[in-house]
């Protein structure tokens, strides 16, 4: 039985990676299933996926340990993944349960590559229909008095479901900087494209207001910077005078739900590549 690898790597952009590359993996008789590259010309930096399979019973860690030689002579950034690993994932709920309720949909059917180990929320409104998925669930109350007490719970979770990736589902609170220093690139978030207009409560009800005639939802990475971490996916609809505050918030749900499943199945994927405050994400 072959095993299924995930190499991803970015460095300074230069003659000679993809046969160094390629080259390491054909000594090793492997079948590059899927490659792709890109190259920036404003960072001046090669970005650069290769799925491929093995026919031996080589592991992630040996392979890694080959590899080393290679990525420390590029520069490289890299990260190698079995594909065989099923990512652990948190996922991180208020009020507004549609991108939970999508999510734990996605996950069940094995739309998403992944599993969900256990969900938080600050209210606990959603419990039984975690608990219908056969998900386990936290009621972790959130207060400004509470909050880094909150958050210290949070990190114990995470640590004892072995969480990979931690996703806000519409969550309704502000991540300290301390908690995004230590998850740095673990932490997805979704929200409303109208930033930074239309802040605060009732975002859609806004917009009516002002007559707009695109609405839609953006999916980044979390920073210590609210809101304007490295964007991963974005989805739009247009909307005309007819459009309802109620019709438009309805409209919004269904974006924000499509837009971070996108993002999470890029990231649970390993095709996402941090460039600077943006991001490469490979199809």
């Amino acid at each position: 039985m072959s095993s299924h690898f995930i190499l991803t790597l970015s460095c300074p952009d230069r003659i000679g990676i993809v046969h160094a590359v390629s080259g390491f993996l054909s000594q090793r008789l492997a079948n590059i299933v899927d490659s792709q590259q890109f190259s920036d010309p404003d960072s001046a930096r090669f970005f650069m996926r290769v799925e491929f399979e093995l026919d031996t019973g080589v592991n992630a860690d040996e392979l890694s340990v080959a590899f080393h030689t290679i990525a420390q002579s590029y520069d490289m950034e890299w990260n190698l993944a079995d594909r065989a690993h099923r990512p652990r994932v948190l996922i991180m709920a208020s009020k507004q349960g549609h991108c939970l309720n999508d999510l734990l949909y996605r996950f069940r059917i094995g739309a998403l590559h992944g599993e969900v180990a256990a969900v938080v929320s600050n209210h606990p409104d959603w419990e039984e229909l975690v608990e219908s998925h056969e998900v386990d669930f936290h009621h972790i109350p959130v207060t400004s008095e509470s909050k880094e007490e909150s958050e210290e719970e949070l990190l114990n979770l995470v640590d004892s479901y072995d969480i990979d990736v931690v996703v806000l589902a519409r969550y309704m609170q502000i991540i300290s900087p301390r908690l995004c220093d230590k998850l740095p690139g673990r932490i997805i978030n979704i929200h409303h494209s109208f930033l930074p207009s239309f802040k605060g409560a009732r975002p859609y009800h806004q917009a009516h207001a002002r007559g707009v005639k695109l609405i839609g939802a953006t999916c980044h990475y979390v920073t210590a910077d609210l809101d304007e971490g490295p964007i991963i996916d974005q989805e739009v609809a247009r909307v005309n005078h007819t459009a309802t505050p109620e019709g438009l918030t309805a409209a919004g749900r269904d974006l924000e739900s499509t837009c971070l499943a996108r993002g999470l199945a890029a990231h649970l994927d390993h095709r996402i590549l941090l460039n600077g405050h943006k991001t490469v994400v490979f199809g």
